[in-house]
């Protein structure tokens, strides 16, 4: 391990709490309890600000895999502080292979990324067809966050249904990105619903989500939980 590596990771564990540390690791049960070092994430966010650009940082960066949870996440967010669209995009195609839980994908959100959507859609292509779990949340993530709004289109939507079912963690961003359409482009993603164009667990839980929504009126909250398929009795 190089010396800057060494020194990040000290930095890391003199930020421990144990109740962070027990908290995070409920909610990460696809992670072994041990890697998780417990460092509060404004901290990490903070600590990502002061190694951005440093040699400490370029280390740190070039050292994966890395070895815990917190390591994972420092790794995001100093990928966030890239502002180059082709130094950050070559940063993150090293490091979404690596990913291996939902917290670290979903918080890893490089404001550079959308800086060319157009190419920006064409990374988000290849990583929808990547067939690893965490990098096609990811591509999912990046269609619901920067996607939804004025840069929507109508084939968005298939291509998130049409995603292979059976992975939770894929089918639960399909899930979430169906509820922030319904609450963003009601009239193209209720399509989806009434005809029934998803698995019944991701129909329901997009139902679900959507209905707890803020963004969406109680009329069409209404209209949603009547469209909810009731589970086939085993016979």
């Amino acid at each position: 391990m190089s010396g800057g590596v060494e020194r990040v990771r000290a930095r890391l564990f003199a930020l421990r709490d144990e109740k962070v540390r027990a908290f995070n690791a409920k909610l990460l049960p696809n992670l072994d309890p041990s890697v998780v070092i417990g460092v509060r994430t404004p901290a990490l966010r903070k600590l990502a600000r002061e190694l951005s650009g440093t040699p400490d940082a370029a280390e740190f960066l070039a050292a994966l895999p890395h070895e815990t949870f917190e390591e994972n996440n420092l790794h995001g967010f100093l990928i966030e502080r890239i502002r180059d669209w082709d130094e950050c995009v070559a940063a993150l195609e090293a490091f979404l292979p690596h990913i291996d839980n939902w917290a670290t994908c979903d918080q890893t959100a490089p404001k550079a990324l959308i800086r060319r959507p157009e190419a920006l859609r064409e990374r988000i292509d290849a990583w929808l067809d990547s067939g690893r779990t965490y990098t096609v949340r990811y591509g999912a993530g990046m269609l619901l966050r920067h996607f939804l709004d004025e840069r929507f289109e109508p084939g968005d939507l298939a291509r998130v249904a049409g995603l292979v079912p059976g992975e939770y963690y894929v089918d639960m961003m399909v899930a979430w990105y169906f509820a922030t359409a319904l609450a963003k482009q009601w009239d193209a993603a209720l399509l989806y619903i009434e005809t029934r164009r998803l698995p019944e667990w991701t129909h329901n839980r997009a139902i679900q989500k959507a209905t707890e929504s803020d963004r969406i009126p109680p009329e069409r909250k209404k209209y949603l939980r009547d469209l909810r398929i009731s589970s086939r009795k085993r016979s």
